[in-house]
């Protein structure tokens, strides 16, 4: 496992993780951003892949997926789940995605759902600044961040939508999508938590 404090919690909670996650359609999961998804087959880097539901959803539609997990529990369990032979595991982590920038690939699409708000302020200049070596001209990258509390033995720091956009815009990526909304899960419309969901375009 690469260790960081950005994944501190998600071990122990590996178990109870994968009957949450994968309960969730991903096909409602993704549809506020869908129109702006790649055709299969793209080449798909899936950073912070989780219980693998949506690295096993892209892989199904036709594309081939790097999915990218620093949490063993997670990431070993997750190949078990979803075999599908379009799905490539990798251990690794931001900010420095050290092994899967060694691999020399770019990718269409860039998924970071749930990720960045356990990232620094400097983790994520370095974080962003490699996203972006990562993606072909014209690839897109889809981020998701959770806003509320703050889950025990978590960390995790309350950043925005606008921050995120103004980050990334020096690295040309432009911002083509920008929304906030409630969670759709019954137990978090409870506690207050809401996500952000922004689309980037690389243009340069």
């Amino acid at each position: 496992m690469i260790e960081s404090p950005s994944t501190a919690g998600y071990a122990e909670e590996a178990a109870d993780l994968f009957v949450r996650y994968e309960k969730r359609d991903p096909s409602a999961v993704h549809a506020p951003w869908a129109e702006f998804m790649p055709a299969p087959p793209a080449r798909i880097l899936d950073i912070g892949a989780g219980t693998g539901r949506d690295a096993g959803w892209f892989a199904r539609l036709g594309h081939s997926v790097l999915a990218v997990e620093p949490v063993d529990a997670l990431r070993t369990g997750a190949a078990k789940l979803h075999p599908e032979p379009g799905i490539t595991w990798l251990d690794d982590a931001l900010p420095d995605l050290t092994t899967t920038r060694a691999r020399g690939e770019k990718f269409d699409m860039i998924l970071m759902h749930a990720v960045w708000m356990h990232m620094t302020e400097t983790e994520r200049a370095t974080g962003m600044a490699h996203i972006a070596g990562l993606l072909t001209p014209g690839g897109r990258l889809f981020m998701s961040q959770r806003h509320g509390p703050i889950p025990e033995g978590r960390r995790m720091f309350d950043i925005s939508g606008e921050e995120t956009i103004a980050l990334a815009a020096p690295l040309g990526l432009k911002n083509l999508f920008h929304a906030r909304t409630g969670s759709i899960q019954a137990e978090n419309m409870a506690r207050g938590i809401e996500w952000t969901k922004l689309v980037f375009e690389k243009t340069s």
